[in-house]
């Protein structure tokens, strides 16, 4: 069986979610890799990298990529086309220890980005990412997470020895185990990725890979030689203050990617990461912004939803499945004809295996194999301040100045005055109090039973006005699951019961379910929807 870079998409699954205190935020579908490959040119600039990545984005990434090469793409395999950017981490596998061999579990629905848009306190809005901006979350050389799990109280964030970045970025993780069935784990609930007895038993939707980047900025690097030292995390990982020395808030990066796991659930053998960690706490993500700067500011100041959708940002242009999923790097000839998904001797590259608990010694960022060195750092330069054109001088007045006229300075207003703020704030493990979907639904495996019809009270008289709409369902239940396929796309189409009230009489009121033939889709049909979008 020949695999190939599509995934695929699932329809309306549960939203694994955070509080975001009176902050937008979008979630950035990449439903299609752009391939799965040994590239990194963060870790192993212009060498074949270490280990396989599962890669998104812009198709002019390279193992030499840089922000003027990704906004070259020809193709995004992300939903926005002005997004070019460049986001990529390990890939996962499993192991069968029968044959030895090595297969590439499917992800489900590509990846998602969120872009949390939480400005410092005081400020309005967050910076957007320079040019050739670069960092990388994680580190690929741990093994297991070394502080108390689950997490101490946050209160408790501003000692030691949770007042350190060492601390913040290890927290940054989460393996969300998923059965729709069940109320769900929060996000970054757990650090570790857990052994494939309690995956097969409990999580019969998949793990959820959940990464957080650091979002605080010294505003002077766009890189450093571990690309991490530029950047930091603020003091509750998602949440919180910047560190001295980080003055400037960056948009938030958060990477979702679901395996399916349970595809190998009563089989023997382990999941093991591409970079040879089998704990997850080894784990990490790149990126590489591909927006152009402007662009990117433009929007983060005006889509300031709190819906998470990419539809509702009038500037983003949005690509059609066709478009998306059909979008390819050019590997490199060393590549080119390298196995990377099932009947593998080996992890590709031929990586060990290294448990831990201890640290591991792989490639990292600084030191690169070969002896390729990246080239200097950029630097950067802010843009300047928009040239205003002086106005004509005024007419010389007919009256004797000397009044000062009242100011029109600017009132903050428009779409930063009266931001909606769900209770509570972040803390790792816990989810949203508030969805905050534009319909308000619930996903439907945290549903209870199924909401009554409703009924509209028959009038008085003959010849009465029209009685108000009744309120929607805070959901509806899943009664069929439809498949779809579309070229190398696979679809979930999940469908939902819809109760209508018909009024038959002008005395009498029955209730009939809605028309469920496959032609009735108009609203009901719920396809190519996760996590809302």
């Amino acid at each position: 069986m020949r695999l190939s870079n599509m995934v695929a998409p699932r329809a309306l699954l549960p939203v694994g979610m955070f509080t975001l205190s009176a902050s937008a935020f979008w979630r950035m579908p990449c439903m299609a890799r752009t391939g799965v490959a040994r590239i990194d040119p963060l870790v192993s600039w212009n060498e074949i990298a270490e280990h396989a990545h599962s890669i998104h984005g812009g198709n002019g990434f390279s193992i030499s990529a840089k922000t003027d090469e990704l906004l070259a793409s020809t193709c995004t395999s992300c939903a926005v086309a002005e997004d070019k950017s460049a986001y990529w981490h390990p890939s996962l596998y499993f192991k069968d220890p029968a044959t030895g061999k090595f297969t590439l579990v499917n992800q489900l629905g590509g990846m998602l980005a969120y872009y949390l848009l939480q400005p410092n306190n005081g400020e309005k809005n967050v910076t957007a990412f320079p040019k050739d901006f670069e960092m990388i979350s994680g580190d690929t050389n741990r093994r297991n997470f070394s502080y108390p799990s689950p997490d101490v109280e946050k209160s408790l964030w501003n000692k030691a020895p949770y007042n350190t970045q060492e601390f913040l970025e290890q927290a940054a993780l989460g393996f969300n185990c998923l059965d729709y069935s069940k109320a769900p784990e929060g996000s970054l609930y757990r650090h570790t990725l857990p052994d494939k007895a309690y995956l097969d038993a409990n999580c019969k939707n998949g793990v959820r890979f959940e990464i957080m980047f650091p979002s605080c900025w010294d505003g002077k690097r766009v890189s450093s030689p571990n690309k991490k030292d530029h950047v930091a995390f603020p003091s509750l990982v998602m949440t919180g203050d910047c560190p001295k020395g980080y003055p400037v808030r960056l948009p938030s990066l958060f990477y979702e990617t679901i395996w399916d796991t349970y595809a190998f659930a009563g089989k023997d053998g382990e999941f093991v990461i591409a970079n040879g960690d089998t704990s997850g706490a080894g784990y990490h993500a790149d990126f590489i912004n591909g927006w152009d700067t402007k662009f990117l500011q433009d929007a983060s100041n005006k889509c300031t939803s709190l819906s998470g959708r990419v539809e509702d940002c009038p500037l983003f242009t949005l690509q059609s499945d066709d478009r998306y999923s059909n979008c390819s790097i050019t590997l490199p000839a060393a590549l080119q004809n390298e196995p990377v998904y099932e009947g593998l001797p080996a992890l590709p590259g031929n990586v060990p295996i290294i448990d831990g608990p201890g640290y591991a010694h792989g490639a990292a960022p600084g030191g690169q194999p070969g002896g390729a060195n990246p080239p200097p750092i950029p630097v950067y330069s802010p843009p300047p301040p928009p040239v205003q054109a002086s106005p004509p001088p005024p007419p010389a007045p007919a009256y004797s100045s000397g009044t000062k006229l009242p100011s029109g300075s600017f009132a903050p207003g428009g779409v930063f005055a009266a931001k909606l703020t769900p209770s509570g704030s972040f803390a790792p493990g816990g989810v949203f109090a508030a969805k905050l979907t534009p319909s308000g639904g619930i996903p439907p495996a945290e549903t209870g039973s199924v909401p009554p019809p409703i009924i509209i009270p028959v009038p008085p008289t003959p010849t009465p006005p029209p009685p108000p709409p009744p309120p929607a369902p805070p959901s509806k239940p899943i009664y069929s699951t439809e498949y779809k396929t579309n070229g190398n796309v696979v679809q979930e189409i999940l469908w939902v019961l819809e109760e209508i009230t018909v009024t038959a009489s002008v005395t009498n009121t029955v209730s009939v379910p809605a028309p469920t033939g496959p032609g009735y889709r108009k609203r009901h049909m719920l396809q190519h929807k996760r996590h809302g979008y």
